[in-house]
């Protein structure tokens, strides 16, 4: 049985989150002997989409896709990148017209993998229905290759869930990003498709899903726009390991990722050292 090794980085927050790439990127790709590496880097750039500079640099450690999503529009730079970068995508159920493609196909060991940008419509801009998007992309892709590699950029994991069943079978992998926090529900379904509602965030764990709490608590607190900064502190990179098999294109197995794992240890001393004070 021939099978392909594919590892999936979730969404990268700023400079904490690619420092964190560069460093330990290249050793998850020897432990895992991925063959393809894609990485969700709509927030790279401070938070703001994905430009040349962050681009070139994953590409330099191995990375063959660069996914996108609502914030990759947020920075002209990295809409520019869309222009001259095919490997740099974006979703691809964008009104037509939109700078950029909505999928790339790379080969390796002659093997051809297509990867598809989706975008949710539940609690996010209301641009092209996602399911209709890859029914065309299907039709459109199908003769070319069985490995189809999904990231699923949404808010709702009802909308997430519903389209993982629908592509059950028919796509390899669907991972869901955009909402920055890790789920355990990481599966193979029924009928071959691996799935995660949400692959999680890579960077900084003490903020709010990447940055700097004072700001996101004010928004809460005083429903007023604030001004949102990349946090620094306790990086964590998340992701997710699949081999596929390339005759059917199904998920063989699957690991999810999460390094380094939380220090429980520390936070049990803490409690412990605080009960005692009090």
């Amino acid at each position: 049985m021939s099978s392909i090794n594919i590892l999936f980085v979730g969404d990268i927050i700023g400079q904490p989150g690619m420092d964190i790439v560069q460093t330990w990127l290249p050793s998850l790709i020897q432990k895992y002997k991925a063959d393809f590496v894609i990485v969700n880097g709509e927030n790279a750039s401070d938070g703001k989409g994905c430009t040349e500079k962050e681009g070139l640099k994953l590409f330099n450690i191995g990375v063959n896709v660069i996914t996108g999503g609502n914030h990759t529009w947020d920075k002209h730079q990295s809409q520019d990148y869309l222009k001259t970068e095919p490997r740099s995508i974006r979703p691809l159920n964008y009104p037509k017209g939109t700078h950029g493609n909505g999928y790339y196909i790379g080969e390796v060991r002659g093997i051809k993998i297509a990867v598809i940008n989706l975008q949710g419509r539940t609690f996010m801009t209301p641009i092209d229905c996602p399911f209709r998007a890859m029914d065309w992309i299907l039709a459109k892709l199908k003769q070319e290759t069985k490995i189809f590699i999904v990231d699923f950029h949404a808010e709702a994991t009802a909308e997430k869930m519903a389209m993982a069943q629908y592509l059950d079978g028919k796509v390899s992998v669907l991972v869901g990003t955009h909402t920055h926090i890790q789920t355990s529900d990481e599966r193979i379904l029924p009928n071959g498709t691996g799935y995660i509602t949400d692959v999680g965030m890579t960077g900084p764990y003490d903020s709010v899903i990447g940055m700097k709490s004072t700001a996101a608590v004010n928004r809460f607190l005083f429903a007023t726009p604030q001004k949102y900064e990349t946090a620094k502190d306790n990086i964590h990179l998340t992701g997710m390991f699949f081999k596929i098999d390339t005759e059917t294109g199904k998920t063989l197995e699957l690991e999810r990722i999460f390094f380094p794992e939380f220090d429980k240890l520390t936070v049990i001393k803490d409690a412990e050292s605080s009960a005692a004070q009090n």
